[in-house]
């Protein structure tokens, strides 16, 4: 999800170095204006958690169950920008 919340960015001259930024330039361009659904910036900010957490946390635990729902998350994250671009965002 972050790489294509970076390339949605990228269509609107918009970048940043660090993840964090990535994050919240996706979360004022595209969930507060209302551009698409804030569960987006949401699920974006969980993933990035989750990630963190999987590669740095000493004791992380990812369930097969939260690894499917990423997914299918990831999937309809990529559909809904697809659709998106397509509108020339």
């Amino acid at each position: 999800m972050f790489y294509v919340a970076e390339a949605l960015l990228h269509e609107k001259d918009l970048r940043s170095r660090k993840h964090s930024g990535v994050i919240a330039l996706f979360g004022e361009t595209f969930a507060k204006t209302g551009a698409m659904d804030a569960k987006f910036h949401r699920w974006l900010l969980d993933a990035f958690d989750k990630r963190i957490l999987a590669d740095y946390g000493v004791e992380a635990v990812l369930t097969r169950e939260d690894s499917a729902q990423m997914i299918a998350q990831a999937r309809e994250f990529l559909d809904t920008v697809r659709r998106l671009l397509e509108r020339k965002v």
